[in-house]
């Protein structure tokens, strides 16, 4: 299964529309996604989908600020499985009210909390069971 196909499931469960951009001319942007019934509303956001087994640089993050004036975005999600290098790590604050990461960590937390509302394709690519287990603390 692919991960972008992932990702937009899990920005479609949160109640996002999606557009999948052209494979090969992306200009750094793999999806836009934004709110409202047709799309039009606030936040807008272009969503780059590294997945490389390497951390994501610092280029790559300026190149998605960059990309976001171009398509109008109010912000920018850069996703990377393998996680990114210190230098964007650095500019999470300068950053903080414009782009967002997401590692394999958030992903994951994404996927478990939008999973009841995810298509049957990913569910049947990604079988997931409900566990409940007893909460036993030590203090009871």
């Amino acid at each position: 299964m692919e991960m972008l196909m992932l990702i937009e499931e899990i920005l479609k469960a949160k109640g996002f529309t999606t557009f999948r951009t052209p494979e090969g001319s992306d200009n750094g942007v793999d999806l836009l996604a934004s709110s409202g019934t047709l799309g039009f509303s606030s936040p807008k956001i272009c969503v780059q989908v590294k997945t490389s087994d390497t951390p994501v640089d610092r280029l790559t993050m300026d190149q998605l600020i960059g990309t976001m004036s171009n398509y109008n975005a109010d912000y920018g999600l850069l996703i990377s499985w393998y996680g990114f290098k210190n230098s964007v790590i650095k500019e999470i604050p300068k950053q903080f009210f414009k782009v967002r990461l997401w590692d394999s960590k958030k992903i994951i937390e994404e996927l478990f909390a939008n999973y009841d509302m995810l298509s049957d394709e990913i569910k049947t690519d990604i079988p997931l069971k409900r566990m409940w287990i007893p909460n036993i603390e030590e203090d009871l």
